[in-house]
Parts: structure tokens; sequence; C-alpha cells
């Protein structure tokens, strides 16, 4: 044990050398004006190989996506053989990230890794980098000493997490056969700064968008119109409400309850002088997993109903997503062995949690396949100069080699 912490221990540096690679490679799907993940998957590939993984040791899935050049989405998994195979222990990174968003809010250029103070900058250093390099190094760990794992380890790279993960996670439960029930399934993807919360559960997912048509008129004269957005303004606020209609709290998740929140809108006329004949908005909904989405949008069918009756105008709606999964059992073995590798390496008592944000977990629970999710990190995820604490790929490296080095 003590020649795997050393060897992670004194990995600082190539640490940083690999998350400096991988933030070169914009990995953009194409839904934002990207190629995908396909030069970020081939570069980590080829530095996996400089660094002693064999060629029989990578296997790759390549969903087809005729969006982008390489017609592929790539997912690649490298396979440790372990001294047992009953079970394996999959860490589950992905490869895409999201748009720098507004440029001028970053300090440093976001696709070149700045360290300063402790801390890498740049797009993706954390989400899901940090993840994947405290996978990788764990691994290596194991195959630069020539010391088997107890249990079998796969390393997954997939595609598309960002935007729905129809060409990762989904495309791999559906067109391969790789997940076994009884393997052990860790997604560093989310977390905390002390690295003790294991996420167990997540808020049921539903993503609106509402389009409300009136009639378009001068705004001197609304008597000869139908102002779309003034209903749309109120429709946002009925969804808003219906936070008071499913009021059930649950202290798992934080915020203790389910959320209806207004976000983006889209633009609708041109001038200030115009009254809108048509206004669209989105909702971002995030619900605790004792309400069905069914019981949600037959809500959402009323609040449409009432504003179209008040207003007289015409409302439809589509679902960007929707997304609900049961929650993995706190006393499942992946809770437990990984609870015992934050206590033995880092004197943590872990404690499970709910989440509201979504991860491939909840495809995974949908299957019945218990998973968590677990990292040590500031959760500045899509947030202008994100980072991650380079200690802290350390420190998660640490906890995996346990988890690798586990027997029971």
């Amino acid at each position: 044990m003590q020649k795997l912490f050393d060897y992670v221990k004194n990995a600082a540096a190539d640490m940083v050398a690999l998350e400096t690679l991988l933030t070169s490679h914009p990995a953009l799907a194409p839904e934002n004006g990207g190629q995908g993940e396909i030069e970020k998957a081939r570069a980590l590939v080829e530095w996996l190989k400089s660094q002693g993984v064999q060629d029989s040791q990578i296997q790759e899935y390549d969903a087809p996506d005729s969006r982008v050049e390489s017609k592929i989405r790539p997912n690649v998994v490298v396979t440790v053989p372990g001294e047992s195979d009953d079970y394996a222990i999959w860490v589950m990174t992905h490869l895409d990230v999201v748009p720098v968003g507004e440029l001028k809010l970053w300090n440093t250029d976001p696709w070149k890794v700045v360290e300063k103070d402790g801390k890498l900058y740049g797009r993706g250093v954390e989400d899901n980098q940090q993840g994947l390099v405290s996978g990788v190094f764990a691994a290596l760990a194991f195959i630069k000493n020539g010391i088997k794992p107890a249990h079998t380890v796969k390393l997954l790279f997939m595609a598309d997490e960002e935007v729905g993960s129809k060409y990762g996670m989904m495309w791999l439960l559906h067109n391969t056969g790789i997940f076994r029930k009884n393997d052990i399934y860790l997604i560093p993807d989310g977390g905390d700064p002390a690295g003790e919360t294991i996420e167990v559960a997540e808020k049921n997912i539903l993503w609106l968008k509402v389009h409300v048509k009136g009639l378009q008129c001068h705004g001197s004269r609304p008597d000869q119109g139908n102002n779309a957005c003034t209903a749309a303004c109120e429709l946002s606020l009925s969804l808003h409400r219906l936070e008071k209609h499913f009021d059930k709290k649950n202290s798992l998740f934080e915020p203790d309850y389910s959320t209806f929140q207004p976000t983006m809108r889209y633009g609708n006329v041109a001038g200030v002088n115009i009254i809108p004949g048509e206004d669209t908005f989105c909702m971002d909904c995030r619900i605790l997993p004792c309400y069905s989405l069914n019981q949600v949008l037959e809500q959402v069918e009323l609040c449409c109903a009432e504003i179209e009756k008040k207003y007289g105008v015409e409302v439809c709606y589509e679902t960007l997503q929707m997304s609900e999964s049961p929650a993995t059992p706190v006393d499942s073995p992946v809770v437990k062995k990984l609870a015992r590798a934050i206590k033995s390496v880092h004197g943590l008592d872990a404690r499970t949690i709910g989440i509201g944000g979504g991860t491939v977990g909840a495809e995974l629970r949908r299957e019945g396949i218990p998973c968590v999710v677990w990292s040590t990190m500031d959760e500045c995820a899509h947030m202008p100069n994100e980072y991650c604490i380079i200690e802290n790929i350390q420190k998660d490296a640490e906890t995996l080699v346990a988890l690798f080095a586990d027997k029971d």
C-alpha cells in the first residue's frame, strides 16, 4: 500500500500535465457548436499508452452521430485486471465540457490551464477532469508498481454527459452489455470540499419550454391585441408556485424541497413599442423523488389551462428533459466500500446525501444498478474561472487506491 500511495504523492506534476493536455482539446457537443469529444479521447488514449497501458486494455465503444465530422462520439473503457473478477470497480467520468460562457468574465484563457496557489484554472479542470485524473492515477499506481488490484478496475471515459447522455451512458446501456449489476459503480462528478458526502439519490428533473401565443399589436393600442408576454409572466409565476403544491421535504437533499424555477427567456419582439404576440420561456424543475413526473405534469396542464382561459391565449409546451430514478440503498456494497476507503485514508466519517443536480447516476439507477457520486471539490463547475485543487486530485486518487485494494 505504501508503494501505491507514494506513487500518487509524487505524481502531482504528471497530474497537472494530464489536466493541461485534456483542457487543450475543447470537447463541446454539437448542440454547443463543437465537434464532440473525439480529439480529446484520442489524446487521452495516446497518453495512457505512453504510461504503460496496453492496447489490449483499451476498448472503444463509438456511438454514431452524423452531426460531427468524425461521425462518432467516443466512449472508452480501460480495464486493469484484478486478482478477482467476481465483480469490477468502475470509475465513470465524462470527456465533454460546457461552453466557456461570457469570455470577459474569465481571468485566463479557459482552454489553457493556469496553475496558481495550488489550483488549476480552465474549462473542464473540475468538471469532469478532476475525477478522470484521480481515477487514472489510482489505476496507474497499480500498473506502474506491477501490483494487481483486489478486483478488476474499469475506467470509463464517456461522451455527451453535459447535454443528455444520448451518445454516452444511455447509448452504452442500450447497445452494449458491459455493465454487470453486481459491479461497483463510482461517479466522481460531484462532491464537497471535505470529500465526506456520498450522493445516493437525485431529485427528479423536468425541463420545460413553454410557448404562449396571443396577438401582436402596437404598444399604444393594447386593446387591439393580446399580450403574450403578460400571460407568459403570470404562467411562469403560476408554475413557480407549484413549490407550494408539492410541499413535502426531505433532509437528504439541499434544498430539502422541490423547486420550480423560471430560467431562460427567448426574444419576442424587436421594439419597445410592440405588444408581443408570442412569448417563450423555460422552467427548470427539480422534484423530490416522492413525486412522480406524471403527477407534476398534471398540475402543469392545469396551470396552462387556467392561463389560457384567463388571457385568451394558446399555451403549448415541450419537455426538454425528463429524468426520474430511485435511490441507491445506503447499505449497498458501493456505499459501504467507499465509506470504508474514505475512513481508512483520511479518517473521515462519510455521510449519504441527495442532490438536485443531474448525473449519469440516474441512468444507472433506472436500470436497477446501484451507484454513488463522490469527489472532493469546491463545485465550481460551469462557472467562469473554473478551477480544481491539485491536492484534491491526489487525495481522491489515494481514496481510490484504497478502494481498489479492498479485498472484501
